[in-house]
């Protein structure tokens, strides 16, 4: 997988339209540089074996802030990161798009998991100094190594009503567990039930 390659995927392939490209990045705010995958994979590059902590911002027509961390491993490159879409209230989130994604990112870039959530907050991502609602979980995808470790049998028999869909080449599939369109926080413990169960088919796990 390489540096800088995975964050446009995200923005801009699988959420469709010129507004999901990413505008500028940076490694601290505020973000002044213009949109370069290039100059991003050689910054991380040069920053090898230490990690690289990258912020990466979206169109003005659709905000955007991706916290992106780069680690170099022994398997390879290795990217974590947390996305966060602004929407408005007459916008309808491209809920449909996730699990196209998710399907990309298993089959191309090594997906290891992925959690995928809406929450009430302002379009521009601005937070306000006040109590707010947590996000509520739309879906969930488990790649194909944790499938492994766990089993494919396990790991597809949720204690939860929605199934997992199959994702990636048959011989070492992933799972995506939809979790409903986010106006229902009794996804949240639809989301722990799930984990729990997963956790148990760890080799080694405490039940």
């Amino acid at each position: 997988m390489g540096e800088g390659k995975v964050d446009y995927v995200l923005v801009k392939s699988d959420f469709r339209g010129p507004e999901y490209a990413p505008s500028g990045w940076g490694t601290a705010e505020p973000v002044n540089l213009p949109w370069s995958p290039g100059r991003l994979t050689e910054l991380a590059r040069d920053r090898a074996p230490e990690p690289t902590h990258l912020l990466v911002t979206g169109h003005p027509d659709r905000p955007a802030l991706a916290w992106i961390r780069v680690t170099r491993t022994t398997a390879g490159v290795e990217q974590d990161m947390t996305l966060t879409l602004g929407y408005g209230e007459d916008e309808q989130p491209p809920l449909d798009a996730i699990a196209p994604l998710a399907e990309t990112l298993v089959s191309e870039h090594g997906l290891t998991t992925m959690l995928t959530s809406v929450r009430r907050a302002s379009r521009d991502l601005t937070t306000a100094p006040v109590l707010q609602a947590p996000p509520v979980p739309v879906g969930f995808t488990l790649g194909a190594r944790d499938v492994r470790g766990i089993g494919l049998t396990h790991a597809r028999r949720p204690p939860v009503e929605v199934r997992p869909l199959v994702l990636g080449p048959a011989a070492e599939p992933a799972l995506h567990y939809p979790l409903g369109d986010g106006s229902d926080a009794g996804a949240l413990v639809e989301l722990r039930r799930l984990a729990d169960h997963l956790r148990a088919g760890v080799p080694g796990a405490e039940a």
